[in-house]
């Protein structure tokens, strides 16, 4: 049995492989065959720079944003070997992905003078969001805080269902009316649960429609304006490129989310979009969602999601991961395998 057989299992080695062919032929590939047999960076590489971009889900107006910075580069130096162009991408995309943030929650701490720290959770559906928070549940308990889920998405019976399997699944306690009840009612009763126990942190959810609506999006604000939560979390699924964009402006307009989950990042997507919702809401990206597993809830890193966007891959995480698991020598091995592509 090699390596990749210890490291993973069927399904798992399968997404593996499709993600690293994605990986040979996005960005970085189209990009160098833009530049091939040209030493300076012109009109016609960036029209290939242009539409290699917006094919890997970057919006066009973020791309448009790119193209116009890289020719002031070139304006202004007169000259710009190609051999440079794909650092000043990297340099141009993590400046618009790095954010100044707190990256307090990211290590599942919580701020002094905030408990209960409260999260609400919000979305449309099936973006993974119920998933998210069991995730999110799983790290904080793992950190040493004490955690309560509020099921505050009353329009749809299986989401309280959903939760209700999380919450067993992790191991904490959740608040749960009726189907019907007033969502708004359920977020305070789960803060006041939460302030009785003494719990740490409280993640509550919320409804979700298959598309936006105004019902939806007043049933979020009254529960926002119940429990007036420390975070507000919007969940996104990666996969669906610039609907995701779309959507993320909507919600942020009307919500005033705080930070971004992107979900289903395991492999079958291009991540532009991630991009393009930085640009478009400049609201921080704090985790993505790798899988369906109660682990695959991993921090944001925006070097990783440039290199992931540009057609190099996340070899740097998959690397850690298989250090958490094996040896370091097999991790070595892993890595070098990978960088020579097989």
């Amino acid at each position: 049995m090699g390596f990749f057989d210890r490291l993973f299992g069927k399904k798992e080695k399968e997404q593996l492989d499709k993600g690293l062919e994605k990986t040979r032929e996005t960005f970085f590939s189209r990009v160098t065959k833009a530049i091939a047999g040209k030493s300076a960076v012109d009109d016609e590489v960036l029209d290939q720079l242009e539409e290699a971009l917006i094919t890997a889900d970057v919006g066009v107006d973020t791309t448009l944003a790119i193209i116009e910075k890289i020719q002031a580069r070139v304006s202004k130096d007169k000259y710009l070997g190609t051999e440079e162009l794909n650092g000043i991408l990297q340099e141009e995309i993590r400046a618009i992905l790095v954010d100044d943030e707190d990256d307090t929650l990211k290590k599942f701490e919580i701020p002094e003078g905030k408990k209960p720290f409260v999260m609400l959770v919000v979305g449309v559906n099936g973006v993974g969001k119920t998933t998210t928070i069991g995730k999110l549940a799983t790290n904080f308990k793992a950190a040493g805080k004490t955690v309560m889920l509020g099921a505050a998405d009353t329009f749809r019976a299986a989401a309280v269902d959903q939760l209700i399997i999380w919450a067993e699944r992790v191991g904490v306690p959740i608040v749960q009316q009726g189907m019907g009840a007033d969502p708004a009612s359920v977020a305070f009763d789960t803060l006041q649960s939460a302030k009785s126990q003494n719990a740490d942190v409280v993640i509550i959810d919320t409804a979700g429609r298959l598309a936006i609506d105004e019902q939806m999006m007043d049933e979020i604000a009254r529960v926002k304006a119940a429990v007036n939560p420390t975070e507000t979390l919007f969940v996104v699924d990666s996969m669906t490129g610039q609907d995701a964009v779309n959507t993320a402006k909507a919600f942020d307009e009307r919500i005033n989310f705080d930070g971004v989950v992107l979900t289903k990042l395991d492999g079958d997507t291009r991540g532009g979009a991630a991009l393009s919702i930085k640009a478009i809401v400049n609201k921080p990206i704090k985790f993505v969602g790798t899988g369906e597993k109660m682990d695959a809830l991993d921090v944001f890193y925006p070097s990783r999601m440039a290199d992931r966007i540009l057609g190099m891959g996340d070899v740097v995480s998959l690397v850690e991961r298989a250090q958490e698991q094996f040896d370091e020598e097999g991790a070595r091995r892993l890595q070098k395998r990978i960088l020579k592509d097989q």
